[in-house]
């Protein structure tokens, strides 16, 4: 194949080496990298006002909304006090029943979204390919849709078996578990593909079952997707309110979104101080995970793209 040739005096990029020298360094500059600055500090403003004006509200004594327009104008704890030491919301109770449900539902999710896919990725079975083109039709459905049949079968479970019925903690991780698979089956499946079935072979000849093979190889191997699907499920059972509120009737078995609500529930007593200092308190667990799992994030979600 012949050598394309460039008119003389001219490089690849179409200019001659005097225009690219006469260029201002400035204006180079901003073409290159400037305006992407411009674009990630735009980001970062949009992103952090609503957190520093909850953050005020939730340091504002006067405990309304409009009096924190100026930001931190006053400060006081005096709302972060009157969230903990209230005997009417029990927000610890709240906080602690909330970080039980989503811890106990992500572990949940992980081993059966991790068990559904490897039997997807390992095993060649009839009804394989309807089985996983199944879940991801069963996702374009909106869970809402499910929300009067999820109410009815609760109340009728709490007359056979009352630890799993409406208003039980159980009963509601259990309707969370019920909607693990799906993407996260089919996310994770992309991921184990990425695993050398060289690998179980190799276990295989050692005498290795298909439990020592999931539980001691692969699950090492697979551990970003686990860290990405775990932290997903934490996220998202830690701030539901549509469901929570549907299953759990009793103030003390509440989650979070559930008893804060009931502090902007009523039209004239409503203490949006108090719910701002919640708020901010119920973002630290979540921030934390996200800081502790962040190395896992990227490659966990870009990982399993290379091989279907």
């Amino acid at each position: 194949m012949a050598a394309t040739t460039l008119p003389a005096g001219t490089t690849d990029a179409g200019l001659r080496p005097d225009q690219n020298e006469t260029t201002p360094r400035g204006v180079r500059w901003w073409r290159e990298l400037g305006w992407r600055h411009v674009v990630t500090w735009a980001v970062l403003v949009f992103c952090f006002i609503p957190i520093l004006y909850v953050l005020s509200s939730s340091l504002n004594p006067t405990g309304s909304l409009t009096g924190s327009n100026k930001l931190f104008s006053s400060i006081s704890f005096q709302n972060y006090v009157d969230l903990l030491s209230d005997p009417v919301h029990p927000y610890v109770r709240w906080f602690a029943n909330t970080i039980v449900i989503a811890t106990t539902t992500s572990v949940g999710t992980v081993l059966l979204g991790a068990a559904a896919a490897y039997a997807f990725s390992r095993f060649r079975f009839r009804g394989r390919r309807g089985g996983l083109l199944s879940l991801l039709l069963l996702q374009m459905f909106p869970q809402v849709l499910a929300y009067v049949a999820i109410f009815l079968l609760l109340v009728t479970l709490r007359e056979v078996f009352p630890a799993i019925g409406l208003g039980s903690p159980l009963g509601l991780i259990l309707v969370y578990l019920g909607g693990a698979l799906g993407v996260n089956t089919y996310l994770m499946y992309g991921f184990f593909n990425t695993v050398p079935k060289e690998l179980d072979e190799a276990a295989k000849i050692d005498g290795a079952s298909h439990a020592q093979i999931f539980f001691s190889i692969i699950l090492r191997l697979v551990a970003p997707i686990l860290a990405v699907v775990g932290l997903l499920s934490f996220v998202g059972v830690f701030s539901d309110f549509l469901i929570a509120s549907i299953v759990l009737v009793d103030p003390e078995a509440q989650t979070l979104a559930v008893g804060l609500y009931q502090y902007v529930s009523q039209r004239f007593s409503e203490y949006w101080g108090v719910f701002a200092a919640g708020a901010v308190l119920a973002a630290i667990p979540v921030v934390l995970l996200f800081q502790f799992l962040q190395r896992y994030i990227v490659s966990g979600l870009t990982q399993g793209a290379v091989k279907g």
